[in-house]
């Protein structure tokens, strides 16, 4: 009865972990949950004013199925102003989240068997987009000695005549790593020498640490701009993850292809969305320096509860709301006879024994590791994390 395409599918692990925690919740069941990627802040109230506004005033009705010219013109400003390259707004694709920006891109370009260069780790849906298209993953693994990037030598050592566009996230979910300009201009270099096409998702890119630099790709210089469509949106910087804004930018003909698939798929993202996305983006910088501020006060305080854990192992995360240890030392450790195999064992024993939910790292393309998301309270870091250690604490091996 099902297609290929939708048997082949993986679902969301991270969707899944939230979906039983939720449940459990609704059974009155406490739940220290770290699976949710999105911030726990509300929405600037410069923008949900702006939102409100729009439904008083009738801002209700379809607009051009790419965006607003007032929001393009507004995300080509931006870009120009904080990411260091210019487009013309009408190099700007508006889309249903950034998720949908990705996929149209991708619809975009691929044909069957043409191979997409993935990191891993990697955010979950990148390889179902690409399969769901037809398209074939090609995973390049890093870890810890590389600060979980991808070398250009990495990169160049997997290219085939199949390969068609790389995707790269920086900062990265789910390591927190932050790719620095010197790294990008090396991977540009072999994109560019190579004539692929490049996709950098760069959703995260306010939430930084430790004078973290982001670097855009696409600010690089005209080689790598023209290869290069650039996606943002307003979920995590903004706390809009609701709000369903996402967006994209690049070369002309490669954004009005995605723009074609995307009305036939959806048509426009919501209008009220839109008007609330332009008062983010030109007036609530206060409000996210001030949630990365506390995003950076909880990473201090999370990592020093995973010290705490014997057995865990982790690079502190550079920029996202994610901690990405290594637990690995934990397989083929037992408690009250119950053997943890693997990282699906080992988050499926802290639900069960310390009510505890996080998402294994083979979600991720990394087994040996767990992401933990602090995007919560102090009350939930502390009480939480505190029972999470209590339980690795217990395994022995």
């Amino acid at each position: 009865m099902l297609s290929s395409r939708a048997q082949a599918l993986e679902p969301s692990t991270t969707l899944a972990i939230d979906e039983r925690a939720r449940t459990l919740s609704a059974q009155g069941i406490k739940i220290w949950n770290f699976g949710a990627g999105q911030p726990d802040f509300p929405t600037p109230r410069i923008a949900a004013e702006a939102g409100e506004a729009a439904i008083r005033e009738g801002k209700t009705r379809y607009t051009a199925s790419n965006g607003t010219a007032e929001l393009r013109r507004a995300i080509a400003e931006k870009l120009e102003r904080e990411n260091g390259f210019a487009v013309e707004p009408k190099c700007v694709l508006v889309s249903n989240g950034a998720k949908q920006s990705l996929y149209v891109l991708l619809a975009a370009v691929l044909d069957p068997g043409d191979e997409v260069i993935v990191p891993a780790p990697y955010w979950v849906s990148y390889p179902e987009q690409i399969k769901l298209l037809g398209g074939v993953p090609r995973f390049v693994r890093s870890d810890e000695q590389t600060g979980f990037r991808m070398t250009a030598e990495a990169l160049r050592s997997v290219i085939t005549p199949r390969t068609r566009a790389v995707i790269l996230n920086t900062p990265v979910n789910p390591s927190g790593a932050v790719y620095p300009r010197a790294e990008l201009v090396a991977l540009a270099q072999v994109i560019v020498d190579h004539d692929l096409l490049l996709i950098t998702d760069e959703i995260y890119e306010k939430i930084l640490y430790d004078r973290a630099e982001h670097v855009s790709a696409a600010s690089l210089g005209p080689e790598v701009a023209r290869r290069t469509a650039t996606v943002h949106g307003v979920s995590k910087a903004y706390s809009m993850t609701g709000w369903r804004i996402g967006y994209a930018a690049g070369p002309a003909e490669w954004i009005e292809a995605a723009g074609g698939i995307q009305s036939h798929l959806s048509g426009n993202a919501c209008s009220i969305s839109q008007e609330a996305a332009i008062a983010a983006l030109t007036g609530a910088a206060a409000e996210v320096a001030q949630m990365v501020t506390t995003f950076a006060r909880r990473r201090e305080r999370v990592l020093g509860w995973l010290a705490k854990a014997n057995a865990l192992s982790i690079c502190a995360p550079q920029g996202t709301f994610y901690a990405f240890p290594d637990v690995s030392s934990l397989f083929g450790a037992a408690t009250n006879g119950r053997r943890i195999a693997d990282g699906n064992d080992l988050a499926t024993y802290l639900l069960d024994e310390a009510r505890v939910a996080i998402v294994p790292g083979e979600a991720f393309g990394s087994p040996r590791h767990l992401r933990i998301s602090f995007a919560t309270s102090d009350e939930m870091i502390d009480g939480g994390l505190s029972a999470l250690v209590e339980a690795l604490n217990r395994l022995t091996k």
